[in-house]
């Protein structure tokens, strides 16, 4: 696809961590590039100016617009703060036949657990349907063609990846609850800075600021609907605590299961190999030497992988899982434009190249 037919996008809310990062990725992306890019208080600024690593890039020289001059386009990326693509979406839907929001608006089915977890109906019902759950690897087949594409929350991301492999298996003990321990660096808090994130408090803190009940929760249970093993047992409950740490950008899910027999490790190897063989994105981690044994965010910080491992125990009857991802991208703007690319029929790694760093 030459440059001129490239799809053109818009980002709209393009001042936060999320938009900055789809510039950057469109930046580079072969078949597609940010054309617009709005806020409401840095009208007529350069996007370089929040994003400063893409001075002297094209999607750097983007200048903000206001969000009611958005131009008819291709492709827009809702990058919203919650319950403001759901009033939107008409407009947004007017100006393109694509669109991908990365807020929580779309992301349940279930309208019950909307109402439990955001605190009242849904006020867009009749959109629900027509998005799909933009987690490649749960829902490749139904994004294919879509033309809608909801986020997916991070530390349900790396939950979901830890536990796919023996949910699909139907090896997990339904009886007895799944208990994920979350890390989370200090980008998942957003650009906005508040008392929580100012320095002194930050720096050294090892801060439990959901210790039950986190929204995510009610993804993960979505994902084990949709692929558990033992669909007739009633599923287990799933208890998550998040706990934000001194690192920017990155999740480590640990997540705790039982099993419903004795099993072996071998067992283990075979779910998740089979769960994510040919996965353009997710990499097996778990070796007995180095000092990279296990999942570990840090190098994946700027990548789209998801590392994933577990140990089990001597008794064979409780498994420890882990994820580890980049929050920002594939809990966020890498699954968005890892969605992009399984929508439109084009290599799912496109723009998705960038391997991590180390150290």
């Amino acid at each position: 696809m030459s440059q001129s037919l490239k799809l053109t996008c818009a980002i709209i809310g393009g001042t936060g961590y999320t938009g900055g990062e789809l510039l950057r990725l469109l930046n580079a992306h072969p078949h597609a590039e940010a054309t617009q890019l709005t806020s409401r208080s840095r009208m007529g600024e350069f996007a370089h100016v929040p994003h400063p690593n893409l001075r002297n890039t094209n999607a750097g020289n983007l200048q903000f617009i206001r969000p009611d001059d958005v131009k008819p386009c291709d492709v827009i990326f809702l990058c919203l703060p919650h319950g403001e693509a759901t009033s939107q979406i008409d407009k947004w839907a007017a100006l393109a036949p694509t669109i991908i929001d990365l807020s929580a608006d779309f992301r349940l089915r279930d309208q019950n657990a909307y109402a439990k977890w955001y605190g009242g109906a849904h006020p867009a019902l009749h959109w629900v349907q027509k998005f799909v759950y933009g987690l490649p690897e749960l829902t490749r087949t139904q994004l294919k063609g879509a033309n809608y594409a909801s986020g997916v929350g991070c530390n349900a991301t790396a939950t979901n990846l830890a536990l796919m492999p023996l949910a699909k298996a139907g090896l997990i003990d339904t009886n007895l609850p799944i208990l994920a321990d979350i890390k989370v660096g200090s980008s998942e808090a957003g650009a906005e800075a508040n008392d929580a994130s100012h320095h002194p408090e930050r720096s050294g803190a090892v801060r439990v600021y959901a210790p039950a009940g986190h929204r995510h929760t009610a993804e993960i249970e979505q994902m084990i609907n949709t692929v558990n093993g033992n669909a007739a047992t009633p599923l287990p409950p799933i208890h998550m605590t998040v706990s934000s740490i001194e690192m920017v950008r990155g999740v480590s899910a640990n997540v705790h299961v039982f099993l419903k027999d004795k099993t072996d490790e071998k067992t283990l190897w075979k779910a998740f190999r089979q769960c994510y063989k040919g996965e353009p994105f997710v990499r097996i981690v778990k070796t007995t030497s180095g000092i990279w044994r296990a999942p570990e965010p840090k190098i994946l910080a700027g990548s789209n992988w998801a590392d994933v491992g577990f140990y089990l125990s001597e008794d064979g009857r409780k498994a420890t899982l882990i994820c580890a991802i980049d929050n920002m991208m594939k809990g966020a703007a890498g699954s968005a434009i890892q969605c992009l690319n399984v929508m439109k029929g084009w290599d799912e790694r496109a723009g998705l190249e960038f391997t991590g760093l180390h150290p």
